[in-house]
C-alpha cells in the first residue's frame, strides 16, 4: 500500500495568489521602514544662528538657502527656512544608508533659525537654544574683522555673549535625565568675514575668544569674592553658573566636552569680492545632521 502526499489534497496555488503573496513579502519590510522613518522624523532637524549683531547672520542665512546672499538688515524677530545640503556634503546620519534609500533625499534636508543678535533681543536665542530636542547644532557666527580691532570692544562683548550661550547649553546638557535629551551639543564658531585684510584666521580667533572669556569668569569671580566668598569654596548649586572648569585658570574650549558640549572653530566668508566661502561651515553642518 502507498503511502499519499498529504499535501497532494491542498489546492494547487494560482499564478495571481504566487504574485500577490511576493508583493507583500516584499512590500511589507519597506512599507514598515518608511513609516517608522516618518514617525521619527515629523521635525526636521535643525541648526540655531546664534551671534553679534552685525556678524552676518543673516546673510549666511540666506546663502544657505539660496546659495548666494543676499542684502539684509538687522533682524528683529526670529526667522526660519528650509534648507536643502548640497548633494556632495556627506551627512553623519547618511554614513551607513544606501544612496537607493528612498529616504536617502529627506535626511538632506534641515532647518536653519536665525536669531537676532541685538543686546535686547537676544531672549530670542535663549528660547532657542532652551528647545534641545530638535536643535542638531548651533553656530555661533562672529565678525573675525571685530575681534581685531583695538579701538573696541567688540571681542569683549562677543565673548560675554558666546560664555552665557555656553552656560546655558552647560545647564542644559548637565541637568538633561530623560531618554529624548540630546546626549551632545555640538557648537561651531563660524569666523566670518576672513576676506578681510584685519580679519584674524581661526586659530587666532579661538584663542582671543578663549582669553575673553577667561577674563569674564575672572570678573565674575571677583564678584564672588567682594562678596566674601571665594571661588575655591563655590557649593554645588553655584557651580551651575560657573562655565568650564570651577577655578581662577585659563579657559579653554575643550573644558566644554565635560559637559558634552564640543565646540570647533572654523573660518569663512559669506561675502567677498571673490565670493563667498562656507564649505568648512556645510562640511560641519553635514557632520551634524
Amino acid at each position: 500500500m502507498s503511502w499519499l502526499n498529504p499535501l497532494s489534497f491542498l489546492p494547487e496555488p494560482s499564478p495571481i495568489a504566487l504574485v500577490i503573496s511576493f508583493l507583500l513579502i516584499f512590500s511589507i519590510p519597506l512599507l514598515l521602514h518608511l513609516v517608522i522613518y516618518r514617525t521619527t522624523s515629523d521635525t526636521l532637524p535643525t541648526v540655531v544662528l546664534v551671534g553679534p549683531s552685525g556678524a552676518g547672520k543673516t546673510s549666511l542665512l540666506t546663502l544657505l538657502e539660496r546659495g548666494r546672499p543676499a542684502a539684509t538688515h538687522t533682524s528683529q524677530t526670529p526667522s526660519t527656512v528650509e534648507v536643502s545640503l548640497p548633494v556632495k556634503t556627506p551627512v553623519a546620519s547618511s554614513r551607513f544608508r544606501s544612496p537607493n534609500d528612498p529616504t536617502w533625499e529627506v535626511t538632506q534636508k534641515f532647518l536653519v533659525q536665525d536669531t537676532p543678535g541685538h543686546g535686547k533681543l537676544r531672549h530670542y536665542a535663549v528660547d532657542s537654544i532652551g528647545k534641545p530636542q530638535s536643535i542638531h547644532g548651533i553656530i555661533f557666527v562672529v565678525d573675525a574683522a571685530d575681534l581685531s580691532s583695538d579701538t573696541n570692544d567688540g571681542a569683549r562683548q562677543t565673548a560675554e555673549y558666546l560664555h552665557d550661550v555656553l552656560l546655558q547649553l552647560q545647564k542644559q546638557m548637565t541637568d538633561s535625565k530623560t531618554s529624548k535629551a540630546r546626549k551632545e551639543m555640538p557648537v561651531l564658531i563660524a569666523a566670518n568675514k576672513l576676506d578681510l585684510f584685519t580679519a584674524l584666521p581661526a586659530p587666532l580667533v579661538r584663542s582671543t575668544l578663549e582669553s575673553e572669556i577667561t577674563k569674564v569668569r575672572k570678573s565674575l569671580s571677583q564678584g564672588l569674592l567682594d562678596s566674601g566668598i571665594g571661588v575655591k569654596d563655590i557649593d554645588s548649586a553655584e557651580e551651575k553658573d560657573w562655565l568650564g572648569e570651577v577655578g581662577d585658570g585659563k579657559f579653554g574650549f575643550s573644558q566644554m566636552e565635560e559637559s558634552n558640549v564640543h565646540v570647533t572653530v572654523s573660518g569663512g566668508n559669506v561675502m567677498g569680492t571673490e565670493g563667498s566661502d562656507v564649505q568648512q561651515w556645510w562640511d560641519w553642518i553635514g557632520s551634524v545632521l
